[in-house]
């Protein structure tokens, strides 16, 4: 099965529409001090806003000092050089959206959102499972991740030093992708050979990601498109993917996984990944409220997580546990599930009338109510 297949990208975008209802339920979230912290939220949104507009302002401000000295009137270049640079601002350096992870390493405010998001959930399979047996249910993923430290080197702590690991690792992935963007960008402006530039980096990327057909497409789009749209496509496509990693940091920084293992566990749920990511990434877009909007993707996270991911043991059990999730075992089946399905209670598989409901076979319906399976 294709990663990057359309019923793949699909299912993750129904799982940020059932992600987000099942985070909105959780009343915790509506407590004084998430008001609070959404009323920060707010506040942070207006700066990010304002910082992003200070030197669009101070290029405008330049031109209208200049105008009472030299005429400028019927001079389209001045316009041109303010668009630009907000066009440059949000979607090639996309500094809204590195100030938004930025507040991650500032706050452990959207840590501690995604583990009360993963308690919620537990609670919620619990009260749905009440009538059953407790043996069959699945183990819990809270009441075990809780217990794994967020420190590298499995719980060692170095000081400063370990604090500035994760934001330095950070600055790194933003710098290099940043610094290829721009040089892509500044490429494309050369005559002749720069029309050519952004549709054969579309090539490269979507080749690798969704094979040669589709990079094809994308690439003899990129001929006739303007460039602007294009480079939208691009930066929505990788950042989709950043935000993503990103939302899943609470988990990656409590579980250890080897570089190899995270990259081979990324690449077999990455169409999920990808339709999961890029709805939230359009919400982000909104001015101001976009910050609000990210603890709600980091709160979906947390359900999203008890999807693709098995309950993880106990950290004194938990050799072995990294390797064994870099493999979505139950992916054919879950992407398989009708809508209907995607968040329901264990099913008995003789009870007929239920499976007909839900169009599912009983085969499936027998893999799902196995212990420690994970779709309701």
């Amino acid at each position: 099965m294709p990663k990057f297949e359309p019923n793949a990208i699909l299912r993750g975008a129904q799982l940020t529409l059932v992600g987000a209802h099942r985070a909105l339920q959780n009343p915790e979230l509506f407590k004084t001090e998430h008001y609070r912290q959404a009323a920060l939220a707010v506040c942070t949104g207006i700066a990010i806003r304002l910082v992003v507009a200070i030197p669009i302002v101070a290029v405008k401000l330049v031109i209208w000092i200049l105008s009472w000295v030299v005429d400028l009137e019927g001079a389209l270049w001045a316009d041109k050089l303010a668009g630009s640079l907000d066009f440059i601002s949000k979607y090639v350096l996309q500094v809204p959206f590195f100030l938004m992870t930025l507040m991650r390493y500032i706050t452990p405010t959207l840590d501690n959102m995604f583990m009360e998001s993963l308690r919620w959930v537990d609670k919620t399979y619990v009260q749905k499972h009440k009538l059953e047996d407790p043996t069959t249910l699945r183990p819990m993923y809270y009441d075990n991740l809780r217990m794994y430290s967020t420190k590298g080197g499995g719980g060692s702590s170095k000081g400063s030093k370990s604090k500035l690991s994760p934001l330095k690792a950070f600055a790194i992935r933003y710098g290099k992708r940043t610094g290829m963007a721009m040089a892509v960008y500044v490429l494309s402006l050369l005559p002749v050979v720069g029309r050519f530039v952004l549709p054969c980096a579309s090539f490269y990327t979507f080749n690798k990601a969704v094979g040669p057909g589709p990079a094809v497409v994308v690439f003899g789009s990129g001929l006739v498109l303007p460039k602007r749209y294009l480079i939208m496509f691009l930066q929505s496509y990788f950042s989709s993917r950043s935000l993503m990693r990103e939302l899943l940091e609470p988990y990656f920084s409590r579980v250890k996984f080897t570089p190899d293992q995270k990259r081979r566990w990324f690449l077999d749920r990455e169409g999920v990944l990808f339709g999961f990511a890029v709805g939230f990434y359009i919400m982000l877009r909104i001015p101001i409220l976009g910050v609000l909007l990210y603890g709600i993707a980091e709160a979906s996270t947390a359900y999203l997580v008890t999807k693709i991911t098995d309950p993880p043991p106990p950290p004194a059990y938990s050799e072995g546990f990294a390797e064994g999730q870099v493999t979505w075992t139950n992916k054919h089946l879950f992407l398989r599930l009708p809508l209907e399905a995607l968040d329901l209670p264990n099913v008995k598989a003789s009870e007929g009338k239920k499976i007909s409901e839900v169009n599912t076979t009983g085969s499936e319906v027998n893999e799902l109510n196995e212990p420690g399976r994970r779709f309701s």
